[in-house]
């Protein structure tokens, strides 16, 4: 009896960070389009979450061969991940600098990705924040953009899962990547959306409420790609070699696609 309630309440916890609405007011993205054209050279800066599911840049890169197969040979993607981590804990600077982790060439693109708990306070939005704009910097003098990838936010059982997550999320990439210029990736608002037209689909693991499942990966790696490359991810036939199913890939090429259109008024 006990385990059942605890199933209904986290459900009801989990429909009401569905229909939570955005803030009113919320701001638009500045920048809308991508701002490199076709970007080969690209570094990801993050966390857990980007190296769970076969590591999110093997799968926009999958994407992006998928949809054209003339970057096979051209794609130089790096990823580098600490588990636990945000933005203060990585050397930006030896991170970036030609040659130093296997691309002699910089980087056209820097993805930045901070600690999924960074949105969640005044302090920990101010010091993201201040790595944002140090880090931006930094990136720009060796020749790169950037983006700010939006997590996903936590759901039941994680226990800091409140249906405000993800208007604080929202609300602080939004603010973060205006004041530097720079591309936003709207992953988080694709599983908000997933969500809302599934709500018994499996974006996260059950057992913590926080890492992306498989699917969510891919779900995130088709909104990076329609962001970054500015093509739908809609039709396009990866699909993790065929352990996603085509109803599901289907599904989240959409949400996807939609996603993205809407964010950024495409």
């Amino acid at each position: 009896m006990r385990t059942r309630a605890s199933a209904v309440t986290k459900s009801l916890l989990l429909l009401a960070a569905l229909l939570l609405p955005p803030a009113a007011g919320a701001a638009a993205p500045a920048i809308k389009a991508p701002q490199v054209d076709t970007p080969k050279r690209i570094l990801f800066v993050g966390n857990s979450y980007l190296y769970y599911g076969d590591s999110l840049h093997n799968h926009v890169g999958r994407l992006a061969v998928a949809g054209n197969p003339s970057l096979a040979k051209a794609l130089q993607y790096k990823s580098a991940t600490i588990g636990g981590a945000n933005l203060a804990h990585h050397n930006i600077e030896y991170l970036t600098e030609p040659g130093r982790i296997g691309v002699k060439e910089p980087f056209e693109l820097v993805i930045l990705q901070d600690g999924s708990a960074a949105p969640l306070s005044e302090e920990r939005r101010a010091l993201s924040m201040e790595k944002i704009r140090e880090y931006s910097e930094i990136i720009r003098k060796r020749g790169g953009q950037v983006a700010l990838y939006m997590n996903h936010v936590y759901v039941p059982p994680h226990k800091q899962a409140k249906p405000e997550n993800i208007r604080l999320t929202e609300a602080h990439y939004l603010a973060a990547g205006n004041a530097v210029k720079a591309l936003i990736i709207p992953v988080g608002l694709a599983f908000e959306e997933a969500y809302r037209r599934r709500p018994d689909i499996k974006l996260h693991k059950d057992f913590d409420g926080t890492h992306p499942e498989l699917i969510g990966t891919y779900l995130a790696a088709c909104v990076v790609y329609a962001s970054v490359y500015g093509k739908s991810p809609v039709g396009n036939a990866y699909d993790y070699y065929g352990r996603i199913s085509k109803e599901d890939a289907a599904f989240l090429q959409q949400v996807a696609e939609d996603t993205v259109k809407k964010f950024f008024g495409r």
